[in-house]
């Protein structure tokens, strides 16, 4: 394949689509859902439905010196299941992302950090929301009382980080953050960006 043709491919930044006309169809505190009557990229008429998110996802993976990690475990309702996670909430937009995760750690497991490293950034079901999470590895950890909120009924399980690594391979872990995000510590553990 010619290098210079795919690597213009890749930077292509122009809007393909035109949205012809949008209504809002649901909204609550922390999702809007439109309805959108859109010509798609090759011109012909179409339909697109998004999700918007008022909040930013925001995961934590905090380490201990020995090499322990903490996970947490609860019923989805929209899944329908269980599901075991690194620590999750929503930041609102337009607040201290970092703040928003210090306070989501507390409240889930009751640890406060001391060191806080940036892990990534990603867009989590880019097809039909806009949701976006950031995900932070913390460190330095001391240990309070969690504060889950009113709709969480939590597990709280502390664990070598090597077996979180396993379970992601077993498929015991399915969340989309939490997947990245683990294997991205696990990265940087292996290559040294990052120790115990």
């Amino acid at each position: 394949m010619d290098t210079e043709f795919q690597n213009k491919d890749l930077q292509m930044t122009d809007d393909p689509w035109t949205t012809l006309d949008v209504c809002q169809v649901y909204d609550n505190p922390w999702i809007q859902v439109s309805h959108r009557a859109v010509l798609n990229p090759a011109g012909g008429n179409g339909i697109y439905g998004i999700v918007h998110f008022k909040n930013t996802a925001l995961g934590i993976v905090p380490l201990d010196h020995t090499g322990n990690t903490w996970l947490v475990g609860q019923y989805r309702y929209a899944l329908g299941c269980y599901s075991w996670e690194i620590p999750e909430g929503g930041g609102p937009l337009g607040t201290s992302l970092l703040d928003s995760a210090k306070r989501e750690l507390l409240e889930e497991t009751g640890i406060v950090a001391k060191h806080w490293t940036k892990l990534l950034e990603l867009h989590l079901s880019n097809s039909v929301t806009d949701e976006y999470g950031v995900a932070y590895v913390a460190q330095g950890l001391h240990f309070l009382e969690a504060q889950p909120e009113e709709s969480e009924q939590l597990q709280v399980r502390q664990l070598p980080f090597n077996q979180a690594i396993q379970m992601v391979l077993n498929g015991e872990i399915t969340d989309a953050l939490s997947v990245a995000a683990l294997f991205k510590t696990n990265e940087w553990l292996r290559t040294g960006l990052l120790t115990f």
